[in-house]
C-alpha cells in the first residue's frame, strides 16, 4: 500500500484509492504532481508505462470530485487532447478505473463526492452526439487537434468557458509537426474564451530537447514565454533489443537459386532467387507462439498486411492458429476503420490472438494490455520511433521491453545495428517545433474571424505570436496572408482565390465573408487527403480505406486483404467500396502510397561514426563489440564484419562520417552508373541530388536521372557524358541554398507539398463535404492554382511550399556543412572506378527501380495535371474555325454568357459583400448594370462599398462606372482614370501589364467577342488592343477564329471559356441523338467505348486498353484505326512506354498471312486471369521452335542476337519465322511493339527470302553505312523485327482456377459491350462459348451485379447488361430528323471492320446489300448514328454501300478524313459492290455522280481526289 508525503496534498478519498491501489507513486508523479497542484504549466517526460496519464489526471479528478459544479452549458473543465482517435478511447476507458474506485473511497470515509463525467469527441463521433455533447457538456472532455477545432469555429466553443486544464498527450508527436502548429493556435484562441487562463500539461516518453518542446507547450502571453515546470524522469528505460538476422549469408540474397520447390514442373525452369523472407517468417511464428502477446511492427502498410498474411499460412501449415477464419495474427494500421482497429486490440488483449502486425498505429501510448515482447520487422528509421516501439511491449511500471529487430538487407542491418545501441542508451533525436507556417496560419485567420467579427489585426496579430511556432510573426508576412484572404490575388483566374475576409485597411480591422465559417469547418486540420476510397460492409460498416490508385486497378468480384483478413469486392462507387467477407481465399495485396522516414541527420552522423569505428577494429574486436554494445546476434556480427569487408575491398574504404566515396561503373546497357556514398540521410542527400542535377543538365543540356536514399546518391549520366568531375559534386556551400531554392519549383516534391499546403490554406476546398475529392482532380486543381500563383513571387502559399521543402523535408543548412567539410577536406573525397558496382552500390541500385516508378508515377500525374491546365492540344483542335460555327449551339451560348455575366438569378449578389464579388469577378460596371445582376437595393450596396473604401467610382468612356478599390490602380496604369485620395498604398502601387488584366477578365466574363467590342468598352487605340489581344493569345489564355453561328467577323474567346462552349454544345448534340432499334445498339456500343474519344494522353490509352484488354485485334489496324479512334492524338509512345515499362503486355492471337496477324493487350497483373479463358491456338512445331522455348525457358527473356546460341544453324530469317510463329500462337511476346511494327512494314518477299539478310561483325547490313559503336555493345544487331527482349508469356502467368479467369472474363466483356449478348461472346474466342460463362453471369444477376432482359431487338434473349449500361441505352430513344435539324445529326465515324466497338457482321447483320463486307483486315466501316453507309477496302479499292449511304453522303468527308489522319496511304476507289466503277448499273451511277460532286475525277483504274 502507497504511503508517501506526496499524496498528503489530495483529498482523503483520493488519497485512499491510490493507496490501496499502488504500492507506490512513480517518479514522475512524485515530481509532478507539486508543479501541477501548485497551477503551473507543466512538461512530463518518462519512459512508457510509468504513469503519465495518471499523473496528469489525478490532480484535475481531485478538484472535480470535490469542487462545486459550474453552470450546466459550461461544465467541461478538463480538456485531454490526444494525437490518435484510437488513444483517446483508450483514456476513456482507462479513467473509469480510478473515478469509481474514488467513489468507493469517498463512500466509504463519509465525504462528499461528485462523480467527474467523461466524453469523447473525435471524428469518429456522430451527429447526435455531437449535440448531446453541448448539451450536456462533461466535465473531462477527450477530444483531438482537428475536434477542438471544430469547436472553437461554432457554437460549442461556449461549452469550454470554464476550461481551466489542458492536457496534451504524446506531446512529442505533435510537435514537430503542422498539426502541432495548429493545436497550439487553438489554444491560444481557446484561452481567448476561458473565464482565466488554463494550465497547460505535456505528456510523452521519448523527447528532447525538453526546453525547446517546453517552450512549443507553454508559448508567451505579453511578450514574455510563460514559464513551464519541466519533470524529466528520464528517457531511459530498461530495454533488452536483440538484431536478429535469419539467414548465415545476407550478401546471397537477391542471387539466382536453384532450390526445388513445390507446384506444377513448369516452375522447375523458372528462374528464382533468394530471399530473406523463407527465413524470418519461421522465427517470427516461433517467437510469436513462445510469448503471450506480441507486437510487430514494420514500416508500411503493405508490408504489415503482407507478413500477418504469410505468418498466418506459416501457421496453418504447422498444425497452430486456426483455418484461415480464426487468424493467429491480424494486421492494424490506420486504413482500418477504428471499428475494426477497436475489435483486433481486444481481441488481443482478450488472448484471442497472439499478435497484431502494425504500423505506426500503435506506436504511441495505447495500452496494448500484457504485450511482453515487440518484434521490428527492418530498421525503425529512428530511435525515438524505436523506443517508442519497444515501449509497447512491458507497458507496465518496472517491467523491461523486450525487442526482437529483424533487417531485411545488409545495409539495413548497419542501421539496425547503431539504432539498437542508441536505443539502449536512450540517445533520441532532438525535436525541433516548426516556426510560421503560413498554410496553418491562414487556415487558423480564417476561422477564429469568422467567430469574432471586426477584430482588429493587432488583436489577432497578439493571439497569433503567443503561441511558440509564431512568437516571431512579422507584420509584412501577415499583412501577406491576409492579402491573399482578403482577396488580393486574382480570383478571376482561379475561382478559390476569392475573399474570405473583408480587410478594412483604413480602420484596420477584419470581418469575416459569408461562408467562411462553413468553410474552415468542413477543410480544416492539417492532415493532407489522400483520396482514399472508404472500404464499407453492404450494412454501412466501415472496414477500412484504400488507395486510389489500386482502386482504378480493381473489379468487382476481385478478392483482397485487408486486416489480415479477405474481402471481396461488390461494388465500387465514386467514393466508396463495397465489400463482402471472403475468408479462407486467397486476395491480393492492397497498396498504398505514402513518404517513408528519412534518417535523421544525427542518427546518419552517428551511422557514420558506427562504420568508421567498426572497420578501424580487428575482425574479433569488432564482432565482440557487435555483440557486446549494439546486440546483434552471431549471424548479425558476422554479416556486419563481412559486408563492410568486401565494401573495402571493392572500393578501397567504406564511407563515414569523416569519408565520402564516390563510385562509378558501367551499367547494363554501358552507361555510367556514379553512387555517391554517404550516411546522412535522406534531408541532406535530397537537395545534394537536385543540385547536381540542375549543374549536370544546365551544362550539357540533356536530362539527368538522379536518385537519393539515405544511404547516399545514384546518377545515371547521359550518353554524352563520359565523366563527372570532382567539382559537379563539391557544390560552392555559400550558393547551394539558392540553387536549390531555385530547382524545387520545377519537381514534384514541390507540386506535391504546393497541393497540400494550398488545402491547408482553404484555398483547395472540398467541393462535396465529407465525400472524398479523387486524387487526380486534387492534382489538376492544385496544379491551376500553381499556375496562377508563379505570377506572383511573394504569393503566400508558394512561400511556404518552400520553406517547408527546405526546413521540413531538406535539410539545406547541414548540406553546406557538409560541403563546407569536403572543402576544408574535414570530410575526405573517395573517387574509384569499379568492375561492377560494390555491396554498397548494390544496395542502392535495389532501391533505382522502385524511386524511379514512384517519381515517374504520382509525380508525373503531378505534371501532367499542370501541363492540363493549359490544354495547348484544345488550339490545334479550334483551326478548323469553321467546323466551331457549326458546332457551337446558340442556346448554349447565351447560357453561358449569363452565367458568366452573372444575369442568372443563381448568381446574382444578395449583400454588399456579393456586390464586391461581382466588382472584382466581372471589372467595371454602371449602377444600372450592378441592378441588373443585384436581388436588393443595388445603390444602398455600391454606397456602403464606397463609404469602407471597397469599391470607387471613375469615369471611364464619359460615364460613371464603379470598381472593386482592388482594381483602382490597374485602371490608372491601362486607361488613365483618376482615383480619389485615401485609397491603402496596396491599391495604388503600380501594377504589370494593368491593361492585359483588363482585355483578360474581359475575355474570362463574354462569349466569343470582336475587337470592335473591346473598343466600344474602353475606347483604346485598335493598335494598342491588338498588341494585348496577341499577348495574350501566345499565353495560351484566348484563342482567335470564327465561332458564333452567324457570325462573319474573325472573333476571340478565351480558353476556357470555349471549352465550357464545346463541352456543353457537344453534351447537347448527343442528347438529342436517342436511339432505337437494333442500330440503337450500334450507336450505343461506339459510345460505350469512348468514340469518338474525348481525352488523350496516356490516361486515355489506358482507359481504353482497359475495356478492349483481351480482345483479339488486327495489328495493323491496332494503332492507326482502333487506338486512334478511342485517344485524341494517339501517339504510339504512349503505348511503348506502358509495355516497356511492364504495365501492358500484348500477346499473339492468330497470324493473318505473312505479315499480319491478331493480338490481344492485357495489363499485366490481369494477364493470368483473362489468359486463361482464352481458346488456346495450335502449338507450332519444328526443331527451331523448340529450341527457342527452351532457351526462353531456361535462361528468361532474350535478345534476338543470343537467340542466335539457340539454333547455331539457322539463318536471320528461318530464326525470325520460328519466332513469330510462336509469337502468333501466343506463346512468345515481346517487351516492345517495335518488332510489330516492323514486320508490318514489311514486304513478304522480303520476309520469306530464303537466303536471309546478310550481317556483318559489327551489327550492320553488308553496303550499308557503318554504324556507331562502342564496346560492350553486342556483336550482331538483327533484324528489326527481331527487336526487342523477347520472353515466353507464361513466365507472366500463374495458376488460376477457371472460376477464378471465368469471373473476370464475363466482368471484362461487360466492361467492353455494356449490353452482353451471345454473339458477342462468341466472338471473342472465349473457351466454352456463350455456354461457359452463362453460370457465371446468372450469378452475377441473382446477386444484383448485372441485369438480364431483352435489350437490344433481334438479339435474342439471353442478353446481360450492366445497370449503367441499360440507362445509357435507353435514354436514345430517338433519332434527330436530319431534315429538321441537320446540323444535329452526329460526323460519320470511320472505323476498322474488326473493330470491337463496329458490330456489323458479328454481334449484328450486315443490311442488305449486293456487295460482299466482310469483317477482314484492313477494312474500314463508315457508320453515322449507327447506321453503317459504305464498307471500303483499301487493298482492293473496293466500295461497298449500303441503302443509307445514298442519302447520306457524309461517308465520302469521312474517308478523305481517314487518309488524312494517315490511316489510308490514298483514297482511290475502283470498284462498287464488286462491279467496277466504270459500269453501267444504277448503284454504281449513283455512287459515281456523288464522287464527282465531292470533287473526284477519273484516274487511270478508278476514281481519286486530286488535292
Amino acid at each position: 500500500m502507497a504511503d508517501h508525503q506526496v499524496l498528503e496534498g489530495f483529498s482523503t478519498s483520493v488519497s485512499a484509492w491510490f493507496a490501496s491501489s499502488f504500492p507506490q507513486p512513480t517518479q514522475p508523479q512524485i515530481e509532478g504532481w507539486p508543479h501541477i497542484r501548485n497551477g503551473e504549466h507543466t512538461l512530463i517526460c518518462a519512459p512508457t508505462g510509468s504513469g503519465k496519464t495518471l499523473t496528469a489526471f489525478l490532480s484535475c479528478i481531485d478538484r472535480l470530485v470535490s469542487d462545486p459544479l459550474p453552470p450546466n452549458i459550461q461544465r467541461t473543465r478538463v480538456l485531454y487532447i490526444s494525437p490518435l482517435r484510437a488513444l483517446a478511447f483508450d483514456v476513456e476507458k482507462n479513467l473509469r478505473a480510478p473515478i469509481v474506485g474514488i467513489q468507493h473511497a469517498a463512500e466509504r470515509l463519509g465525504e462528499m463526492f461528485v462523480e467527474p463525467t467523461v466524453g469523447i469527441r473525435t471524428g469518429d463521433t456522430t451527429s447526435k452526439e455531437r449535440k448531446q455533447l453541448v448539451r450536456n457538456p462533461p466535465d473531462i472532455l477527450i477530444t483531438t487537434p482537428e475536434s477542438l477545432f471544430l469547436m472553437l469555429t461554432s457554437a460549442a466553443r461556449e461549452t469550454l468557458a470554464n476550461v481551466d486544464t489542458v492536457i496534451i498527450d504524446e506531446i512529442h508527436a505533435l510537435a514537430p509537426t503542422k498539426r502541432g502548429a495548429h493545436l497550439m493556435v487553438s489554444l491560444e484562441r481557446l484561452e481567448e474564451i476561458t473565464t482565466k487562463p488554463f494550465q497547460r500539461i505535456g505528456l510523452s516518453a521519448t523527447q528532447r530537447p525538453l526546453e525547446e518542446v517546453a517552450r512549443f507547450l507553454g508559448g508567451s502571453r505579453d511578450g514574455m514565454a510563460r514559464p513551464v515546470a519541466i519533470v524529466n524522469a528520464g528517457v531511459r528505460k530498461e530495454l533488452d533489443v536483440q538484431v536478429i538476422v535469419a539467414v548465415e549469408d545476407m550478401g546471397d540474397l537477391g542471387k539466382p537459386t536453384t532450390e526445388l520447390r513445390s507446384g506444377p514442373a513448369t516452375a522447375a525452369l523458372t528462374e528464382r532467387r533468394s530471399s530473406i523472407w523463407p527465413s524470418v517468417y519461421p522465427k517470427i511464428l516461433d517467437l510469436v507462439l513462445e510469448h503471450k502477446s506480441t507486437i510487430i511492427f514494420c514500416n508500411a502498410r503493405r508490408q504489415a498486411e503482407r507478413l500477418a498474411a504469410n505468418i498466418n499460412e506459416l501457421a496453418v501449415e504447422r498444425g497452430v492458429g486456426g483455418s484461415g477464419v480464426h487468424e493467429l495474427v491480424k494486421a492494424h494500421h490506420g486504413s482500418l476503420a477504428r471499428e475494426q482497429r477497436v475489435i483486433i486490440e481486444d481481441q488481443l488483449k482478450r488472448g484471442e490472438l497472439r499478435a497484431l502486425v502494425a504500423t505506426s498505429s500503435l506506436e504511441l501510448g495505447i495500452d496494448m494490455g500484457a504485450v511482453d515482447l515487440v518484434v521490428q520487422v527492418e530498421s525503425p528509421g529512428a530511435v525515438s520511433r524505436g523506443m517508442q516501439r519497444v515501449g509497447r511491449a512491458g507497458h507496465q511500471v518496472g517491467q523491461p521491453s523486450i525487442g526482437k529487430m529483424f533487417p531485411k538487407h545488409r545495409h539495413d542491418l548497419l542501421e539496425a545495428a547503431i539504432v539498437a545501441k542508441r536505443m539502449m542508451a536512450g540517445e533520441i533525436e532532438s525535436t525541433r517545433f516548426l516556426r510560421n507556417p503560413l498554410d496553418v496560419l491562414a487556415q487558423q485567420i480564417v476561422a477564429h474571424v469568422a467567430m469574432n467579427p471586426q477584430i482588429t489585426r493587432g488583436a489577432l496579430a497578439t493571439l497569433l505570436r503567443r503561441c511558440a511556432n509564431f512568437s516571431d510573426l512579422s507584420d509584412d508576412v501577415l499583412s501577406n496572408v491576409l492579402d491573399l484572404l482578403s482577396g488580393r490575388y486574382p480570383s478571376q483566374e482561379f475561382a478559390e482565390l476569392k475573399p474570405r475576409l473583408v480587410w478594412d485597411r483604413i480602420e484596420d480591422t477584419l470581418r469575416a465573408r459569408d461562408g467562411a465559417q462553413r468553410l474552415a469547418v468542413t477543410n480544416g486540420g492539417t492532415i493532407p487527403d489522400r483520396g482514399l476510397f472508404g472500404v464499407f460492409l453492404p450494412d454501412g460498416t466501415r472496414v477500412g480505406e484504400l488507395d486510389e490508385e489500386m482502386v482504378y486497378e480493381t473489379r468487382p468480384g476481385e478478392t483482397f486483404i485487408l486486416g489480415a483478413s479477405t474481402w471481396r469486392i461488390e461494388d465500387i462507387t465514386f467514393d466508396r467500396v463495397t465489400v463482402s467477407p471472403a475468408p479462407g481465399q486467397q486476395g491480393k495485396m492492397p497498396f498504398w502510397h505514402g513518404d517513408g522516414p528519412g534518417r535523421p541527420l544525427e542518427l546518419g552522423r552517428a551511422f557514420g561514426e558506427f562504420i568508421r569505428t567498426i572497420r578501424e577494429r580487428d575482425g574479433v574486436r569488432a564482432y565482440d563489440e557487435l555483440v557486446g554494445r549494439h546486440g546483434l546476434d552471431d549471424l548479425a556480427a558476422r554479416n556486419v564484419v563481412q559486408y563492410l569487408a568486401e565494401q573495402a575491398e571493392a572500393t578501397g574504404s567504406v564511407p563515414s562520417d569523416r569519408t565520402i566515396v564516390v563510385e562509378r561503373f558501367r551499367d547494363d546497357l554501358g552507361d555510367w552508373r556514379v553512387c555517391i556514398h554517404s550516411p546522412f540521410g535522406t534531408p541532406v542527400h535530397a537537395p545534394w541530388a537536385m543540385a547536381i542535377q540542375h549543374r549536370l543538365s544546365s551544362r550539357f543540356e540533356v536530362p539527368v536521372d538522379t536518385m537519393w536514399s539515405d544511404d547516399g546518391i545514384v546518377i545515371r549520366l547521359p550518353e554524352a557524358m563520359e565523366e563527372l568531375s570532382v567539382d559537379d559534386i563539391i557544390l560552392d556551400p555559400t550558393e547551394v541554398h539558392d540553387v536549390v531554392v531555385a530547382t524545387l519549383p520545377q519537381t514534384s516534391l514541390f507540386a506535391a507539398r504546393f497541393r497540400e499546403c494550398a488545402a491547408r490554406a482553404l484555398l483547395l476546398p472540398r467541393r462535396r463535404p465529407g465525400q472524398r475529392t479523387p486524387l487526380w482532380q486534387q492534382r489538376q486543381r492544385a496544379a491551376d492554382l500553381l499556375a496562377v500563383a508563379a505570377k506572383y513571387p511573394t504569393f503566400p502559399i508558394l512561400l511556404e511550399t518552400s520553406r517547408e521543402c527546405i526546413q521540413d523535408v531538406f535539410d539545406v543548412p547541414a548540406l553546406a556543412e557538409v560541403l563546407t567539410q569536403l572543402q576544408s577536406r574535414a570530410i575526405a573525397l573517395v573517387t574509384v572506378d569499379t568492375p561492377k558496382p560494390s555491396p554498397f552500390a548494390q544496395s542502392l541500385l535495389f532501391n533505382w527501380i522502385a524511386t524511379y516508378m514512384y517519381e515517374g508515377d504520382a509525380p508525373l500525374a503531378e505534371r501532367r495535371a499542370a501541363a492540363l491546365s493549359l490544354d495547348r492540344d484544345l488550339l490545334n483542335d479550334l483551326l478548323g474555325a469553321q467546323e466551331l460555327r457549326e458546332l457551337l449551339d446558340p442556346q448554349v451560348l447565351i447560357d453561358v454568357e449569363c452565367e458568366l455575366q452573372c444575369l442568372v438569378e443563381s448568381r446574382q449578389a444578395e449583400s454588399a459583400d456579393e456586390v464586391h464579388d461581382l466588382l472584382r469577378r466581372l471589372g467595371d460596371l454602371t449602377l444600372p448594370e450592378i441592378e441588373l445582376r443585384c436581388t436588393g437595393d443595388a445603390k444602398a450596396m455600391v454606397d456602403a462599398l464606397i463609404a469602407d473604401m471597397r469599391a470607387i467610382r471613375v469615369q471611364i468612356c464619359g460615364e460613371e462606372r464603379i470598381i472593386a478599390a482592388e482594381d483602382a490602380a490597374r485602371y490608372r496604369d491601362a486607361l488613365g482614370c483618376a482615383l480619389p485620395l485615401g485609397l491603402p498604398s496596396a491599391f495604388t502601387d503600380p501594377v504589370d501589364h494593368p491593361l492585359d488584366d483588363l482585355v483578360g477578365r474581359y475575355a474570362r466574363t463574354h462569349g466569343p467577342f470582336v475587337v470592335r467590342q473591346l473598343l466600344e468598352r474602353y475606347q483604346i487605340a485598335l493598335e494598342r488592343a491588338n498588341a494585348v489581344l496577341e499577348r495574350l493569345a501566345a499565353a495560351g489564355r484566348i484563342v482567335d477564329g470564327e465561332f458564333r453561328p452567324r457570325g462573319i467577323e474573325r472573333e476571340w474567346c478565351d480558353a476556357e471559356v470555349l471549352r465550357q462552349l464545346r463541352r456543353r454544345s457537344l453534351a447537347l448534340l448527343r442528347k438529342e441523338i436517342e436511339p432505337v432499334e437494333q442500330r440503337a445498339y450500334a450507336r450505343f456500343l461506339a459510345s460505350w467505348q469512348g468514340i469518338p474519344p474525348t481525352q488523350r494522353g496516356q490516361h486515355a490509352l489506358v482507359e481504353a486498353i482497359s475495356v478492349m484488354q483481351g480482345c483479339a485485334l488486327v495489328a495493323s489496324s491496332l494503332e492507326s484505326d482502333v487506338l486512334r479512334a478511342r485517344v485524341r492524338g494517339y501517339q504510339s509512345v504512349d503505348l511503348d512506354a506502358l509495355c516497356t515499362s511492364g504495365e501492358v503486355v500484348w500477346v499473339g492471337a492468330g497470324a493473318i498471312g505473312s505479315t499480319d496477324g491478331r493480338i490481344r493487350l492485357y495489363f499485366a497483373d490481369q494477364l493470368p486471369l483473362l489468359r486463361a479463358s482464352v481458346e488456346e491456338l495450335e502449338r507450332p512445331t519444328g526443331e527451331i521452335h523448340d529450341a527457342i522455348r527452351t532457351m526462353l525457358a531456361e535462361r528468361g527473356a532474350r535478345f534476338f542476337t543470343q537467340l542466335r546460341e539457340a539454333v547455331p544453324q539457322a539463318n536471320d530469317t528461318e530464326l525470325l519465322t520460328a519466332l513469330w510463329d510462336l509469337v502468333w500462337a501466343g506463346e512468345v511476346t515481346n517487351d516492345s511493339l517495335a518488332p510489330l511494327r516492323a514486320l508490318l512494314s514489311s514486304k513478304p518477299a522480303t520476309r520469306n527470302d530464303s537466303r536471309g539478310a546478310t550481317y556483318t561483325r559489327m551489327g550492320r547490313r553488308t553496303g550499308a553505312r557503318l554504324m556507331r559503336s562502342r564496346v560492350g555493345t553486342v556483336s550482331r544487331i538483327g533484324p528489326p523485327a527481331g527487336a526487342g527482349r523477347w520472353s515466353l508469356v507464361s513466365d507472366l502467368t500463374t495458376d488460376v482456377s477457371p472460376t477464378e479467369s471465368l469471373h473476370a472474363t464475363v466482368m471484362q466483356l461487360l466492361e467492353r459491350y455494356g449490353v452482353l449478348t451471345r454473339e458477342a461472346v462468341l466472338g471473342e474466342s472465349t473457351r466454352g462459348g456463350f455456354a461457359g460463362v452463362y453460370g457465371v453471369l446468372k450469378m452475377l444477376e441473382e446477386r444484383g451485379t448485372v441485369r438480364r432482359g431483352y435489350f437490344v431487338e433481334g438479339l435474342g434473349a439471353a442478353q446481360f447488361a450492366l445497370p449503367g449500361a441499360v440507362d445509357r441505352l435507353r435514354a436514345e430513344r430517338e433519332t434527330v430528323d436530319a431534315d429538321l435539324h441537320p446540323d444535329r445529326v452526329p460526323e460519320p465515324i470511320v472505323l476498322s471492320a474488326t473493330d470491337p466497338a463496329q458490330p456489323y457482321g458479328s454481334t449484328m447483320e450486315w443490311p442488305t446489300t449486293t456487295g460482299r463486307p466482310s469483317r477482314s483486315a484492313g477494312a474500314l466501316v463508315v457508320i453515322e448514328a449507327g447506321d453503317p453507309l459504305v464498307w471500303f477496302d483499301a487493298r482492293s479499292c473496293n466500295l461497298v454501300v449500303f441503302d443509307a449511304a445514298f442519302e447520306r453522303l457524309g461517308w465520302i468527308e469521312a474517308l478523305e478524313s481517314a487518309t488524312k489522319d494517315g490511316r489510308m496511304s490514298r483514297l482511290e476507289i475502283r470498284k462498287v459492290n464488286g462491279n467496277s466503277i466504270n459500269d453501267e448499273d444504277i448503284v454504281v451511277d449513283t455512287v459515281r455522280n456523288a464522287l464527282v460532286r465531292a470533287g473526284f475525277t477519273p484516274g487511270y483504274r478508278g476514281f481519286v481526289k486530286l488535292d
